[in-house]
């Protein structure tokens, strides 16, 4: 009876001890990006059921805790934090969204994929890693970044840009990627008024970009993934209440010039120099017909036609939770962008909403995502030809003129005062204020998908996604009576004008089915599905004028419509052996029914090679070994049945009269049995992480076989409505290595810092082509009936097809004197021989991103190695030819180098003027600051500013070393600019 008397007694001390340690904790839960408060976040005790949730401040209280105890803060979307009690009165916790894990999912067909578990070469970059200045279209956004993508983008306002993956497999039909925004593949041509395909979506709307490069990746869209395929993933809602607002402005100008004499050195070279008495220094190299033809300005024309510019971009954004239930999101945008050219504008107004709603506890999921914009455009005409040759010694503007008080070439018969021009080069600035084109452009474009999972069979998914895309534009292209350019059969002056209208739809229908499901150590999921879309276009155009020929006349293409069915199985065996089985069966009508479908499969193996090798390596994280062989097509060539005989409607040289009136007759086209290209990918690749993933990258090895390949060839006297016409003969092989890694040099609280780095090789060459002949292509710039580039079997496509110069003793060129290569002792189109490509060596891309506190400090930079340019400036304007049409232009200074006489085919086309182009462009260069707790803690604020385009260094001798197709007869160049910008989050 004592013992039990002294325990209760014992107990009864303790008991007051045990009320002390149970306490209550309150606190503000928010949102660690925006610092925004969130509501409904669960607070419990780990391990019971003891909780409760914050209120629409983000608050809490919790009671009844006891030190030891846990705490664990929950939220959809978030990542969950523990914290352990002890003793705390208030804990205030910041919840990160669940980046990371979104970050190890990589969208690829028809659905996603963790990136451990990726059998084939994908690469994703999101919003954190995008490039940062001026990216007025969505692809400038990833420039650089992805190993085997090469983007070139033309320095016209909103202008789109030649996208390469892995260099393409085509040689005349398309080398584009498929683009697929939100589930929808577009179409790759633009509609009126509008300046690229991918000129309509707002960069500030992409969450991120899939890069899928090899067959395994992309075998599962069949007939248009040879070229890759991109897609892009637009923002979605959020949980949370959040505003953001951001705030661009830049000034631009031009980054130098090609050089050309000025007006005083034009006027020394012709007449020659002289003293203040007018004495003759030194002598001129003009007739005295020449120097009479001597104005006295003193023109720069490069300079004239060009201005500094202004880019404006707004966009606010808003999401959260409507109604409490639908994730959502709103933005609204607007960008303007002027080129250096005079008059040349890009405007952009964009709206974008995306709903998310999930029902019945997430087995049943929506998205509705809508895009609308409209696009307004002043296009300017290429006027650099004419700026680098007209007469520099004659002025802009001249009062007496009847071209506008612009000074062009012209005579005036006195005797019915009738104005003839001079068919000599047009004064470029008159070519640009004279002339307005305008376009406008509306386009909508979106889907609707569904998502259910089975109820009964949970394993079980079905979804449907159904998409549109309506693009609607219009252009006119006038220019006024007392234009030169506005006068007809050079003397009727009375303006011209050129409208069209264009409307293209693109209807999509998907339905599949997924099922994944555990069976022990062995994870299946497969997918089976058919798609159905249709590509509509129609339009009116054509000339408004006095020319009866010239009339405006409406077409409606051929309908395309693709249907495929598809399926793919992903297995994984103890999560350590990975196997992945693709296939398509596709269908166009753009062939004929005995080649319209085609059959498109692909397999990949992975093997994730660390628990077998490196099982106790604490610096090895990752290791996994990939390989994959597929086949895919390509269809997208520039007419919609070239495998049916189609009559175009005549002219006024294809007419029959009949009563005295004048019918057109119809002419018809070649065609020919035409099928798909396909080509076969074999990729071998390794990927790697170190020290907790901190080093982590990809080394890939591939090699592409594509055949069949569609050209203009020649057919038999007779069979065809044409000596040569579109067939399927040929094949080209392409092989390289890719290489990437990523750093996070310095990861700490207050100091992050991460590079990032990757290079590729490849090589293009032509297995064969139609009856072995070459074809030629590219351009000579003179009009001298060769051109400068060629498809020959055994070669690049596009190699440089031009003569081998010969030099004197002193290393000078030796004008007109050329190697006879093939021994005859003539010196003609014979003797040309293949010298260099286009493509490059090696492409290098590097990235830096800095975080300091609140400081902010990142750049990109991009190298090309090898690649070589015809440089068709010189080599049109490296003469002595003073006179054109009977007027003075301009010249090339190389000329007192070359001291060449004549301009003739031989010349224009010497290997001398294959250039090397390689370069090393920095892209941008941003520093930023941020406020954290601005407006006393409601918002964040950052600031910042930044150059786009930094430098390019670079020994080749024209304006730019980045030139599509590797002829540079002038570019529009891009403009160098000074970006400001504010970045504001609620």
């Amino acid at each position: 009876m004592k013992t039990i008397s002294k325990k209760l007694l014992f107990l009864l001390l303790l008991l007051p001890l045990s009320v002390l340690a149970q306490s209550t904790v309150s606190g503000v839960v928010s949102d660690k990006a925006s610092g925004q408060p969130l509501p409904g976040v669960n607070v419990i005790i780990k391990g019971t059921s003891k909780g409760t949730t914050t209120d629409f401040d983000g608050k809490y209280e919790l009671s009844n805790v006891t030190n030891g105890e846990v705490i664990e803060f929950s939220y959809v979307g978030f990542t969950t934090q523990d914290i352990p009690y002890a003793s705390q009165k208030t804990i205030n916790v910041s919840l990160e969204e669940e980046t990371a894990k979104l970050d190890e999912v990589v969208l690829v067909g028809y659905g996603t994929v963790k990136k451990k578990d990726a059998t084939g070469s994908v690469t994703q970059v999101s919003s954190k890693d995008f490039n940062k200045g001026a990216n007025v279209t969505a692809e400038n956004l990833l420039n650089g970044k992805v190993a085997g993508v090469t983007i070139n983008t033309s320095g016209a306002p909103g202008s789109g840009s030649e996208i390469r993956i892995r260099g393409g497999s085509s040689l005349l039909a398309s080398n584009d990627p498929l683009i697929i925004i939100d589930g929808l593949p577009i179409d790759n041509d633009g509609a009126a008024g509008a300046t690229s395909v991918l000129s309509s979506i707002n960069p500030n709307d992409i969450e991120s970009f899939s890069i899928l490069k090899d067959a395994s990746a992309t075998a599962i869209y069949g007939s248009r993934a040879s070229n890759g395929v991109i897609i892009i993933n637009t923002k979605r809602g959020s949980k949370t209440l959040q505003v953001e607002y951001n705030f661009q402005y830049g000034t631009g100008n031009r980054v130098g010039e090609i050089d050309v004499f000025s007006g005083n050195e034009f006027r020394a070279l012709v007449a020659g120099t002289f003293d203040d008495e007018g004495n003759q220094i030194t002598p001129g190299i003009g007739t005295p017909q020449q120097v009479a033809l001597l104005g006295t300005a003193n023109t720069d024309w490069q300079k004239a036609i060009y201005r500094r510019t202004d880019f404006v971009d707004n966009n606010l954004s808003i999401k959260g939770n409507l109604f409490g239930a639908i994730p959502t999101r709103l933005s609204v945008g607007n960008t303007y962008q002027e080129g250096l050219r005079l008059t040349n504008a890009f405007t952009r107004n964009s709206v974008s909403l995306n709903l998310s709603p999930s029902l019945f506890k997430d087995h049943l999921k929506f998205r509705i995502s809508a895009n609308y914009t409209n696009q307004r455009n002043r296009f300017a005409d290429g006027v650099e030809g004419s700026a680098i040759r007209f007469d520099p010694t004659q002025p802009i503007y001249d009062p007496n003129s009847p071209s506008g008080g612009f000074f062009e070439y012209y005579t005036i018969n006195n005797q019915n005062q009738t104005v003839y021009l001079n068919p000599s080069t047009a004064n470029p600035v008159a070519q640009l204020l004279q002339t307005f084109d305008r376009g406008l452009n509306n386009r909508f474009f979106g889907n609707f998908e569904m998502d259910y999972k089975f109820h009964f069979l949970p394993e079980l998914r079905a979804v449907v996604n159904l998409g549109y895309d309506r693009n609607d534009g219009e252009r006119s292209r006038f220019r006024s009576a007392n234009a030169r350019s506005g006068f007809l059969n050079n003397n009727i002056s009375q303006g011209t004008r050129f409208s069209e209208e264009n409307l293209r739809t693109n209807k999509l229908l998907d339905f599949y089915l997924v099922y994944n499901k555990q069976f022990g150590k062995l994870n299946f999921e497969g997918t089976a599905g058919y798609s159905y879309q249709k590509f509509e276009n129609e339009g009116l155009a054509g000339f408004d004028a006095a020319d009866p020929t010239q009339i405006q006349r409406a077409y409606v293409d051929t309908d395309v419509v693709l249907i495929g069915y598809f399926g793919r199985a992903n297995f994984n065996l103890a999560d350590k052996y990975l196997l992945t089985l693709t296939y398509r069966r596709d269908g166009t009508s753009r062939f004929g029914p005995d080649n319209r479908w085609g059959n498109f499969p692909s397999v990949a193996l992975g093997w994730k090679i660390k628990e077998d090798f490196f099982k106790d390596s604490s610096l090895i994280s990752d290791l996994k070994l990939r390989a994959g062989w597929g086949i895919t097509g390509q269809q997208d060539i520039d007419q919609a049945s070239f495998y049916q005989q189609i009559y175009n409607l005549g002219d006024a040289n294809s007419q029959y009269i009949i009563g005295g009136e004048p019918i057109n007759v119809g002419v018809p086209s070649a065609f020919g049995p035409l099928k798909w290209e396909e080509t076969a990918t074999y990729n071998i690749g390794l990927d790697y992480g170190f020290a907790d993933n901190r080093i982590n990258g990809s080394l890939d090895l591939f090699y592409k076989l594509s055949n069949d390949l569609f050209q203009i060839g020649p057919f038999a006297d007779g069979s065809n409505f044409s000596n040569q016409g579109p067939q399927n003969v040929g094949d080209m092989s392409s092989k390289g290595i890719e290489f990437s890694i990523n750093y996070d040099v310095v990861k700490t609280e207050n100091f992050n810092w991460n590079l990032g780095f990757n290079a590729t090789k490849f090589e293009r060459r032509i297995e064969k082509i139609a009856l072995g002949s070459p074809l030629f292509t590219g351009q000579s710039g003179a009009g001298t009936g060769g051109t400068s580039q060629i498809l020959q079997e055994g070669f690049t496509p596009f190699s440089f097809y031009v003569y081998k110069q010969l030099y004197d003793p002193n290393g000078q060129a030796i004008e007109g004197a050329f190697a006879d290569l093939n021994g005859d002792g003539i010196i003609n189109g014979d003797d040309r021989y293949i010298y260099k490509n286009p493509d490059p060596d090696l492409l290098l891309g590097f990235t830096s991103s800095l975080n300091y506190k609140n400081f902010d400090f990142s750049f990109n930079l991009r190298a090309s190695i090898g690649n070589r340019v015809l440089n068709g400036v010189e080599s049109t304007r490296s003469y002595y030819a003073l006179i054109q049409n009977g007027v003075l232009e301009n010249i090339s200074p190389n000329v007192l180098n070359t001291n060449f006489q004549n301009q003739n085919g031989e010349n224009v086309l010497s290997d001398m003027y294959v250039e090397n182009a390689s370069f090393l462009r920095m892209d941008f260069a941003t520093i930023g600051y941020t406020f954290p707790e601005w407006l006393d803690g409601k918002a964040s604020l950052r600031l910042f500013t930044g150059v786009q385009n930094a430098f390019v260094i670079s020994k080749y001798g024209g304006l730019d070393p980045e030139v599509t197709g590797g002829f540079d007869n002038t570019i529009y160049p891009r403009q160098r600019q000074f970006l400001f910008g504010a970045n504001v989050k609620f």
